[in-house]
């Protein structure tokens, strides 16, 4: 009987799969872990994009044996995922009413952490920014102050944060809300059933929630929040009520608010102002999330020690959520975390020896994470590599483009074993 051949294709389809499986399994079996080396202290987490939950290349950034290799990494590395975009409004309830939500990439962001058997973080339910225009839209004019200069859209200037690399989304409103509003009853509303609707889909599956995301003013004025729509027609109570909304819905998730800048002493104030108030109040706020979008002329152990004592005063578990360190010419002196303004300030080429310094500062990072880890519950980076990064240019993590190790990874896996033998 004759052997059929299999067609030309079918070999080189077999011979594809076969490389890739070789290329993940070389890519775990000469390193250690950093979800291992630490596993004694905190989680250590990371955002993936909508490709890397589904194993799929859609976009024009990576290609689909790129896309692989970014999933063996995340499986590899990291036991603990948030999704980069996929849970924002903007996403997750694109239109109004209840059946105005797109839950496909958010289910497989979420089945994709259940079947590796990582927990998960639901970013995020209130914000200023990636919040469709429908959600404040209403019959009631804005309030009119004498004298004062026309109103600015609520995005405008501010930080809306970490749009995958090459922009594939816009932030905002849709590019800034004008017209009519919502009263504060209506937008109570549309909030308590946004977060009863996504909370409760995934209650028991989703392990902590960014319930409130970047409400506090930066600068050093006395205003403790900065002023967005939320605050505008709801008024100052609005974390109060998302956090209650939150709590209603899944009454074991764990509830945080994040915000970026927190290296920033005045910064830090605000924030325990804030939540010595709702504190105050009763409000289920469970965790601080610290951003921790840093760049490497400042990222050091003294900056990060600092900032973790004085968040530590609130008696929270604390969450670093979104990690990466800038390492380009521009936007050194910067902390937020605008997607506009980070275009700019990634662009210049890199700092001199930017291998090494990045090295230098995330092992300062590190050993602070550990001098604090009793308060520590979770270290999450900003992206799994270079390339996916919305920092892309400032090459901020520890591995580049093709998922190899930089030596920022090997210095952070050596704060771990400094820790390990110090103990």
């Amino acid at each position: 009987m004759k052997t059929q051949i299999p067609h030309r294709k079918s070999y080189v389809g077999l011979l594809t799969v076969a490389l890739l499986a070789i290329g993940a399994t070389a890519q775990s079996a000469d390193r250690l872990a950093l979800k291992e080396v630490y596993k004694n202290y905190f989680e250590v987490g990371v955002a993936i994009n909508r490709s890397a939950a589904t194993g799929t290349a859609g976009g024009a950034n990576r290609n689909q044996e790129q896309v692989n290799s970014d999933v063996a990494l995340v499986k590899e590395q990291f036991n603990h995922i948030v999704a980069e975009n996929d849970m924002k409004w903007q996403l997750i309830h694109p239109r109004e009413g209840a059946d105005g939500y797109n839950f496909g990439p958010a289910d497989a962001f979420v089945n994709f952490g259940l079947s590796n058997k990582m927990s998960i973080a639901g970013h995020t339910l209130v914000w200023h920014s990636q919040t469709p225009n429908w959600v404040f839209q209403g019959t009631n004019p804005p309030p009119a102050t004498a004298n004062a200069p026309a109103p600015t859209p609520a995005t405008a200037n501010e930080a809306g944060t970490n749009t995958p690399a090459g922009g594939r989304r816009g932030r905002g409103f849709g590019g800034g809300f004008t017209g009519l509003r919502a009263s504060r009853e209506e937008l109570l509303q549309r909030m308590r059933d946004h977060i009863h609707t996504v909370v409760g889909r995934y209650m028991g599956k989703v392990k902590v929630w960014d319930v409130v995301n970047e409400a506090i003013a930066d600068g050093g004025g006395t205003n403790i929040l900065r002023s967005t729509l939320w605050s505008e027609i709801i008024g100052p109570d609005f974390i109060a009520k998302a956090f209650q909304y939150a709590h209603e819905a899944d009454p074991n998730a764990i509830l945080r608010y994040n915000d970026y800048g927190l290296e920033n002493p005045a910064k830090i104030q605000k924030l325990i102002t804030l939540i010595k108030s709702l504190q105050e109040q009763k409000v289920p706020v469970h965790a601080i999330g610290t951003q921790a979008h840093l760049n490497i002329s400042t990222a050091s152990f003294e900056q990060m020690d600092r900032s973790l004592t004085e968040i530590a005063k609130l008696g929270l578990p604390i969450h670093v959520t979104e990690l990466d360190i800038n390492s380009a010419q521009g936007g050194q002196r910067g902390t937020g975390a605008d997607i506009a303004a980070n275009a700019a300030a990634t662009q210049g080429g890199l700092v001199s020896d930017a291998d090494k310094r990045l090295a230098d500062a995330y092992a300062g990072i590190f050993r602070a994470f550990m001098k604090h880890e009793k308060s520590l519950e979770f270290v999450t980076f900003w992206g799994a590599n270079d390339a996916v990064s919305w920092r892309s240019q400032g090459r901020p993590l520890l591995f580049d483009g093709g998922n190899q190790p930089k030596p920022a990874f090997h210095a952070v896996i050596t704060e771990a074993k400094k820790a390990a033998k110090a103990r």
